[in-house]
């Protein structure tokens, strides 16, 4: 039942998307494709009830309720970050606002960049670390939480290896290609 809602949830998160856009912009209802943005997070807090009775009815604890809470972590951390860019590219493309800045390709910039991104994988990652440990508490055996104590080893290797990741675009960065612009100079092309 758990993966099925979490298949829903990412279905629905999409769904509401596309709606709240096309509302926004095609159809010029901007509050009520407002309105569908915000819907969003009731889907993760639907989610999140849903685990938590599943788990108080006596469900043995199992790897689809750690996947529900990696879920909704990453969800915290990065739904509001994607609703955004997705915004943006359907305000150019659909209402005639500028283009969106693309992500920076070179040098510190670029390091930047990355290092953004792996702050949000790092509060998805404690979210996610938060409701797995109230998981592991509110089901009191430890030998029946393994599969939730497993998902937090998981979680903390998503967010090492992005770490790692982004902390090599600061130690070995990109470089500008021999005739292109400046990085300054990049930021601003990119703008165009």
């Amino acid at each position: 039942m758990i993966v099925a809602l979490i298949i829903a949830c990412e279905v629905g998160f999409w769904v509401l998307l596309a709606r709240g856009l096309t509302a926004r912009y095609l159809l010029r209802w901007r509050r009520t494709g407002m309105a569908l943005l915000l819907c969003e997070p009731v889907l993760e807090l639907v989610l999140f009830a849903a685990t938590a009775v599943d788990l108080r009815n006596g469900a043995e604890p199992g790897w689809e309720h750690g996947l529900a809470a990696l879920y909704i972590g990453f969800t915290v951390g990065y739904g509001h970050y994607t609703v955004g860019r997705l915004d943006a590219h359907a305000a150019h493309r659909l209402a005639g606002a500028p283009r969106p800045e693309k992500p920076p390709r070179h040098g510190l910039a670029r390091a930047r960049y990355e290092g953004g991104l792996w702050l949000r994988t790092l509060v998805a990652s404690c979210v996610s670390l938060a409701l797995l440990q109230a998981a592991i508490l509110y089901v009191g055996d430890p030998s029946a939480a393994e599969p939730l104590r497993s998902w937090q080893g998981t979680t903390l290797r998503i967010a090492g290896i992005h770490g790692l990741i982004a902390l090599s675009y600061l130690l070995f960065p990109k470089k500008v290609p021999a005739g292109s612009a400046r990085p300054d100079e990049e930021r601003t092309q990119a703008g165009r």
